[in-house]
């Protein structure tokens, strides 16, 4: 100990670098309180109205409520811890965070959800993370919580290895499978209520980025076995399964004034990575010997959007982005085939770790038969950041 304290004394006077701290690592406790006024002039699903998704528009006149709600919100709020500390020759890097929109069964709540718990050592990563199969610098600068149609999107549990990492960087990964099947007509029959995705094997996904002075560029790709299967008949019958895919190119380009981002995805059975997909089984008509067959879903989505600064505290933040179904023939005339969805903003930062400002959305869903609906809204945002790093 009195060596140790000597030590310490000594580097302080000679200003070298002190190596025990450096071998302590770091930890530090991060996040922002956000709130959000949102005046909604028509109505989405109330579980979903803290946001704007295509996919909960309705499409039937009145199906929520008359037009018009507000919303007040701090579900974006986010709390977050991380550490880096050696271990062996490598750093070991740990991130545990939340925020505080529910999903799932807590839909419409105000209550923690995970985003991040996860571990990287070297060239190993476990845990819950984004997935590979989408673009960690793709999500536009909006203060919407959702954000645009047409990305790729979720957070999965992983192990993933990394051979290289840099300026370019190389990945693959097996994901927590997760598969969304409609019944569709068959359903509404009552045939196949006890029908349940079986998830048999993980998902395999890659991504290769380059960075450069000027941006970016990546490409993604997925693999996925999808199965569905019924519970409590013999041998589980009727079941099946398709293979899903998916493969995703998108980029960063700085121009002068801002950053201009875009992402075209396009597969079958991947809905579930989508920022606000369909689904990624669903039966159709198929052949005499095998008359009803459950398909991969195919679907696409592109996303491009604009990012302008005016100067070092006001910036604003313009796109579009498209989620697209090619619904089955057995899939009911009220399923999700089309989201679109449009923003604009005026961001403005008055002081280090506070941002004001206001974005107006825009957002229609279509179905397979036709039918459509819109919404229209308007956010005010106050965001708040935090860093241990700032305050001790």
């Amino acid at each position: 100990m009195k060596k140790e304290v000597i030590a310490g004394a000594l580097l302080a006077v000679s200003g070298a670098t002190p190596v025990l701290a450096q071998e302590q690592g770091e930890f530090e406790v991060y996040g922002f309180a956000m709130f959000d006024f949102i005046q909604d002039f028509n109505r989405v699903n109330p579980d979903w109205n803290a946001t704007l998704r295509a996919s909960r528009i309705p499409t039937t006149d009145g199906l929520y409520g008359s037009d018009g709600e507000t919303i007040l919100s701090v579900r974006q709020s986010r709390l977050g811890v991380k550490a880096d500390m050696p271990v062996g020759d490598e750093t070991l890097s740990t991130v545990f965070e939340f925020d505080l929109f529910g999903v799932g069964d807590d839909a419409g709540q105000t209550t923690m959800r995970v985003r991040h718990a996860y571990g990287k050592w070297g060239k190993w990563l476990a845990g819950q993370t984004n997935t590979l199969f989408m673009d960690n610098n793709m999500f536009p600068n909006v203060i919407d919580y959702w954000g645009p149609s047409g990305m790729t999107f979720i957070r999965n549990a992983q192990i993933r290895y990394t051979p290289f990492e840099g300026q370019k960087t190389l990945a693959f990964a097996f994901e927590q499978p997760g598969h969304d099947i409609d019944t569709g007509a068959l359903g509404r029959l009552g045939l196949t209520d006890n029908v349940q995705g079986h998830q048999a094997l993980p998902d395999l996904t890659m991504q290769y980025n380059s960075q450069a002075d000027w941006g970016h560029w990546q490409l993604a790709g997925i693999w996925r076995d999808i199965r569905y299967e019924s519970v409590g008949t013999p041998d589980n019958e009727p079941k099946g399964s398709d293979m899903g895919w998916g493969l995703s190119a998108s980029g960063n380009i700085k121009v002068p004034t801002g950053t201009v981002r875009l992402q075209y995805v396009q597969g079958e059975g991947i809905a579930s990575y989508m920022n606000d997909g369909g689904m990624d089984m669903a039966p159709a008509l198929g052949s005499v010997a095998d008359p009803i067959e459950a398909n991969a879903v195919p679907i696409y989505g592109a996303v491009a959007y604009y990012e302008h600064g005016w100067n070092a505290q006001w910036t604003s933040t313009i796109g579009y982005g498209i989620t697209e179904v090619d619904n089955q023939n057995l899939q009911t005339a009220d399923t999700y085939k089309k989201g679109e969805y449009a923003s604009v903003n005026l961001l403005h930062t008055p002081a280090e770790n506070v941002l004001v400002g206001g974005e107006l959305m825009w957002g229609q869903r279509t179905d397979k038969g036709g039918a459509s609906g819109e919404d229209v809204r308007v956010q005010f945002s106050v965001k708040y950041n935090f860093s241990s790093k700032t305050v001790f």
